[in-house]
């Protein structure tokens, strides 16, 4: 995969793609957003949802795809923000852009004068910008009214959480496409025990994944419960 990396550290996951996300209720923003990867959306688009409803996963995925015949950035704002308003120098130039958690810098004016400034840019290029946060634009707090507005006649696309049976779907599908097998018996033991949303559950396939392929064992609850266990008595 070609992938267009933005100057500032940030590496996009290889398992954050458009196939491992389960789309449920979320169809429509996930077919928008494959079209937006070819090129063939609207220059903004706004994606929204509770923590765990799949924000990152389909930015991440979007730009990934994206990158394929495209220049591509992803640019994560909990992480970056801190770096000041000076993240979005150079960022015009990209012509698939996707901004995760744009909340975090709203209704300050710097950081909104600058996001303006990068939005008229991208659109004067005929580029493709993605914003994501976890309110729709009309119920967020502006310093520019413009930029508010601008952002409200977007492509407003809400996400909603997964509900238990999906997310079982979800888990079994990232475990399938790891060559792991989720039986029914450890899924029902790891949602009894383990907050059930799709960030943790997620990272803990990842710990198991990590296990599964060094000891060449299947995802049964013993050998779940030996993993955790030894990974609670590294953290002590």
């Amino acid at each position: 995969m070609r992938m267009q990396q933005i100057p500032l550290g940030v590496r996009l996951p290889d398992r954050a793609l458009f196939g491992s996300f389960l789309p449920a209720h979320n169809a429509e923003a996930l077919t928008h957003l494959q079209r937006l990867a070819r090129g063939a959306a609207p220059a903004l688009t706004w994606l929204c949802g509770p923590p765990g409803s799949g924000k990152t996963h389909l930015l991440q995925a979007t730009c990934a795809a994206a990158s394929e015949h495209l220049r591509a950035g992803y640019v994560p704002l909990a992480q970056v923000a801190a770096l000041g308003v000076g993240v979005l120098d150079g960022l015009p130039q990209m012509q698939c852009l996707c901004v995760d958690d744009i909340d975090r810098v709203v209704g300050q004016l710097d950081w909104e004068r600058g996001v303006f400034g990068l939005l008229r840019e991208m659109e004067e290029s005929d580029a493709r910008l993605v914003l994501a946060a976890q309110a729709p634009p009309a119920l967020l707090s502006w310093a520019l009214a413009d930029l508010g507005s601008r952002c409200a006649a977007a492509a407003v696309l809400q996400l909603r959480a997964l509900e238990e049976h999906e997310q079982q779907e979800a888990l079994q599908l990232r475990a399938r496409l790891r060559g792991l097998e989720l039986p029914q018996e450890t899924w029902q033991w790891l949602r009894k025990r383990y907050p059930r949303d799709m960030r943790t559950l997620y990272q803990l396939l990842d710990t198991l994944d990590e296990a599964a392929l060094s000891a060449q064992r299947r995802l049964t609850v013993p050998f779940i419960r030996e993993v955790l266990r030894a990974a609670r008595r590294q953290r002590d």
